[in-house]
């Protein structure tokens, strides 16, 4: 797939030291900015593969973080069965070697979320409707995941919408994001598209990840995360129309 390079090193250890200080101070956000940064630089599939070890550390980290993990995977097995189903099943996108379309396919991802997380109202799903809404929003959210390697849409909007509380939030979605991201590595592995030298690299970005998120959580409190976040959104909805209409260039 590629090749370990000084060149590659450092722009890996830059991306993901950036994305580890958006966790920091906004909680979420390293496998959309890793994916979206790497993702413009090489090939889809490429970036997808150093994310998985750094985006498992820290997810791990965030749902073991509080006291209700096994309350929210008795709620929410349906959802995350969904997600590994779907996100198998959508990596033969990523492993197509058709990078046009899973760049633009990327760029997609990231307006959508950007826009949504931008413009959208809070939205409040009922208890009642859980047992058929999860595994839909599983799947297409696994389907997403296979397809660009950005694990959020509509997973991120839905479990916001269960009224979790704050804590239980945060495990939520770090649930959803370690099933996320074992699920990537489970489909690139089945295609044969993950190679020794880029889990080795991915191993080796562990370190500026959570550094960045260190810095990310001293920044939180001199900054407003609002305004932060706010740029931050800006800044990937200008990357994936980039990442769009590059094939047209």
């Amino acid at each position: 797939m590629m090749n370990m390079s000084i060149e590659l090193l450092v722009v890996a250890t830059v991306t993901f030291f950036a994305a580890g200080i958006v966790k920091g101070v906004t909680g979420m956000g390293l496998p959309t900015v890793a994916m979206g940064v790497l993702g413009a630089l090489i090939s889809p599939l490429a970036a997808a593969s150093l994310l998985i070890v750094p985006s498992f550390v820290t997810n791990v980290w965030q749902l073991f973080a509080g006291p209700s993990v096994y309350r929210l995977v008795f709620r929410l097995w349906p959802m995350m069965l969904a997600i590994i189903v779907g996100t198998v099943a959508g990596a033969s996108l990523l492993t197509s070697g058709n990078t046009l379309l899973t760049t633009a396919a990327l760029g997609a991802a990231l307006i959508v979320y950007a826009a949504y997380t931008l413009l959208a109202r809070q939205l409040h799903v009922p208890e009642r409707v859980e047992p058929w809404l999860s595994p839909l929003v599983g799947a297409i959210t696994g389907l997403v995941t296979g397809g660009t390697g950005v694990f959020v849409i509509p997973a991120v909007p839905y479990l916001q919408s269960l009224g979790l509380e704050k804590d239980d939030l945060v495990q939520a979605l770090g649930l959803s994001f370690t099933v996320s991201t074992i699920a990537l590595g489970a489909g690139l592995a089945s295609r044969g598209a993950l190679q020794i030298d880029n889990l080795v690299l991915s191993t080796l970005a562990i370190a500026p990840a959570l550094l960045g998120m260190w810095v990310g959580q001293i920044a939180r409190n001199r900054i407003s995360p609002a305004t932060f976040r706010r740029w931050f959104l800006l800044c990937l909805l200008l990357l994936g129309a980039k990442m769009i209409v590059r094939p047209l260039l």
